[in-house]
């Protein structure tokens, strides 16, 4: 069980604990901000980290999460057909207001209010994944599988 953990971190793991799954937050010496950062950090694959970005609908100002593969890039255009409204950029204030974390380190749970999800499908080829856990160097392994249970997200292709 992770200890001495930092506020972000902490709170993350409280979440992650309610799942009753044997999840871990690791706090790391390296920074995790980027995917190709995390996968170093954790020697795993890019493609195993959990990106974790969050956008702004531009008609109803609502957020969405995208839980995407450390490889892709998000089309945002197929997000828009899944909402069924156009995105926009969700700047830092935003991205704090709605989730309660900062860029680089936004978890795909835990956040202030609930927030539509698409995981990208790519996630599933892994067994495990990689997801930041509230703070630049914080990270937690899950399998995909639990990913989309915790999540409750909708499985989507979403890269370009």
């Amino acid at each position: 069980m992770a200890e001495n953990l930092s506020a972000s971190a902490q709170k993350v793991q409280d979440v992650l604990n309610a799942y009753n799954l044997s999840l871990d937050v690791l706090e790391l010496p390296d920074s995790t901000r980027t995917a190709i950062d995390a996968a170093r950090a954790v020697g795993c694959d890019v493609g195993q980290i959990v990106k974790s970005l969050i956008f702004k609908s531009k008609r109803s100002a609502r957020p969405v999460l995208v839980l995407t593969s450390g490889a892709n890039r998000v089309d945002e255009r197929k997000i828009e057909s899944l909402i069924g409204e156009p995105l926009g950029k969700a700047g830092a204030d935003f991205v704090k207001e709605t989730s309660g974390f900062s860029i680089g380190g936004v978890p795909p749970v835990g956040h202030i209010q609930d927030i539509e999800t698409f995981i990208d499908e790519d996630l599933l080829e892994y067994e495990q994944v990689w997801a930041a856990a509230g703070t630049p160097n914080a990270v937690f392994q899950i399998s995909s599988q639990d990913l989309v249970k915790i999540t409750r997200g909708r499985v989507s292709s979403v890269k370009t």
